[in-house]
């Protein structure tokens, strides 16, 4: 039975990966984890989120192996590839359209979209090949699966379209099988892995053996600590085990890699007059491995030492002396050969990140709810810096859990979550969400500057029809349905634009706040009604995408309506 097979991607800002399973639904399942990294000795659960193209911008390598062949590069080499590290970001806290680019490590643009569809490709072939390998030689395909692919519960719809599209491009599902693909948030898939964790699953830091309580009414704040967002759900236990989200998700940009942002400021500091812009322009691949090795320093509370590169070393000892590049830094020492930093600039490097977690976590802790838990997710939970920060913090309140392996939360609960999707039973919408309609024009409670006068009379325009409004409960899967008549009598097509605006009631579509966030046209051939012709539009909300339908209630043809949120207006 497909449905029984399940692949879920997690792919993350920093590292990416994929989990499986092809057992029925009614077992219990462990999902299978792919390990990375055995041709580097290493055994991880997921693989640098890195993609190498050649010259022409064809696919080479992605993961350990890009990140290991481009670190081997020497000048020309390097530059001429086009090399993307924790590209994820490049579609974080925009409105995302089919065109957008990203920059290569060598400053080379190529279109976001061909980025991730290879990445994508890349994660889908190597599944199925480690499917196949794992069940005596069984052949699989694509459609044989139902995929689940995670993204940041605080993105923008064009975001998640786009991965969509990027998936479809991928071959990952093909137009008409787009059930076939399943968008998770990701604080929601580890919030459904790590409610069936035993008291040993997860890091007992200052509670002994403490599980995740998954008795009715329990609250707990998910907080997904990823490379590049934080993103930070509240959910509720409800009557046989599902799950209620009682706050909208929100959340900021400072995950790990801000933390990386520091530290690579702090050694643009260290080595002024140019020394560290000329190093980066010259040896694009040794800074790759300078932050690579900083990704493992930063999961531990102590000092750093590294060994400065011999490139590196060369280009500061062209202006002074390199001793005297760190006279005048406090937190940093040359030894002999090795960049030393002290345990306590590196807390510093933490600082912006880990307020823009207390603040969001006290934000939510003022309101009348009862919270029990907080849980700690994501690959940015492994440091012990930020997981003291949050016990020192928020300890005297709540149990803080971390799973001991909060990397591998996401991908495992991804796949339960392609089991059963509806474990979330209902979400807060984030937005008000409604279109833009005409009314009769009527002078008591219409602005006169929206007025349209056409052969059918005097019409206003622009007028916004709620769909669902702001921190409004939305069941699972649930359907609103609308009844609309054309506008004009001879019109053969109806053009509907969605809004979303943080507002509650918004009048008209053109207020300040109100944006638009996709949009589709309704096929009305037959024009012999009139506007006396009936347009049932059905919108489902609860899920983590919006779809949309319309039944020409004359023919009774009903047709979906795709929602293109990533159209430019």
């Amino acid at each position: 039975m497909k449905n029984s097979f399940i692949i879920a991607i997690d792919f993350g800002t920093a590292y990416s990966g994929y989990a499986f399973s092809i057992k029925p639904r009614q077992e219990e399942i462990e999902p299978h984890l792919k390990k990375w990294g055995e041709e580097l000795a290493l055994d991880t659960p997921k693989t640098p989120t890195c993609i190498l193209f050649d010259e022409h911008e064809e696919f080479l390598s992605f993961g350990y192996v890009a990140r290991d062949n481009y670190l081997k590069m020497r000048g020309d080499e390097a530059r001429n590839k086009f090399f993307f590290d924790c590209f994820k970001m490049s579609i974080y806290g925009k409105k995302v359209n089919r065109n957008l680019t990203i920059q290569a490590a060598n400053g080379k643009l190529m279109k976001a979209l061909k980025v991730f569809t290879e990445a994508l490709r890349f994660l889908k072939e190597h599944a199925l090949k480690t499917i196949a390998e794992n069940t005596e030689g069984s052949q699989f395909i694509a459609s044989d699966f139902t995929w689940v692919l995670t993204v940041p519960a605080i993105w923008d719809p064009s975001a998640k379209q786009f991965m969509r599209e990027a998936a479809a491009q991928a071959g990952i599902v093909t137009e008409g099988n787009e059930e076939g693909l399943v968008i998770a948030l990701e604080p929601e898939a580890a919030s459904v892995w790590c409610r069936k964790l035993p008291a040993d699953g997860f890091i007992a830091e200052n509670y002994g053996e403490v599980t995740l309580d998954q008795t009715k009414g329990t609250q707990y704040i998910v907080v997904d600590c990823g490379g590049g967002t934080i993103d930070i759900t509240v959910h509720e236990v409800l009557k046989g085990g599902a799950l209620k989200e009682l706050h909208k998700a929100s959340g900021n940009d400072l995950g790990g890699q801000s933390v990386d942002r520091k530290f690579k400021e702090f050694l643009k500091e260290i080595l002024f007059d140019g020394v560290w812009d000329e190093y980066e322009q010259k040896h694009p691949s040794e800074i790759q491995k300078i932050m690579y090795d900083f990704t493992l320093f930063k999961k531990k509370d102590e000092d750093v030492e590294f060994s400065c590169p011999f490139n590196l070393g060369n280009l500061a000892q062209k202006r002074q002396e390199i001793e005297k590049f760190f006279e005048s830094v406090q937190g940093a020492s040359w030894d002999e050969g090795a960049i030393k930093i002290s345990k306590e600039k590196l807390r510093s490097f933490f600082a912006e990140s880990l307020k823009g977690i207390t603040d969001s976590l006290r934000e939510i802790l003022k309101k009348d709810l009862n919270i029990e838990y907080i849980l700690l997710v994501g690959g940015y939970a492994e440091s012990q810096i930020l997981r003291q920060h949050v016990i020192d913090q928020f300890g005297d309140q709540c149990k803080i859990l971390c799973p001991v392996r909060p990397q591998e939360a996401i991908l495992k609960g991804a796949v339960q979550f392609g089991i059963n999707p509806a474990v979330m039973a209902s979400r807060k919408s984030a937005f008000t969400y409604g279109f833009a309609v005409a009314e009769r024009f009527n002078a008591s409670k219409h602005r006169g500057g929206k007025q349209l006068i056409n052969a059918d009379g005097v019409w206003c325009v622009d007028i916004f029809l709620q769909l669902v409004k702001i921190d409004e409960d939305v069941a699972w899967n649930e359907t609103r349905k609308y009844i609309l008549n054309p506008a004009k009598t001879d019109q053969t097509e109806m053009t509907l634009a969605f809004y979303r605006t943080e507002c509650e009631n918004p009048m008209y579509v053109s207020e300040k706040g109100v944006k638009v966030i996709g949009v589709t046209v309704v096929s009305m051939p037959d024009t012999r009604s009139g506007r006396n012709r009936l347009v049932e539009l059905e919108i489902k909300f609860g899920s983590t995408e919006m779809t949309a339908s319309g039944t020409d209630i004359n023919s009774g043809l009903k047709k979906s309506i795709k929602l293109d949120f990533m159209t430019k207006m």
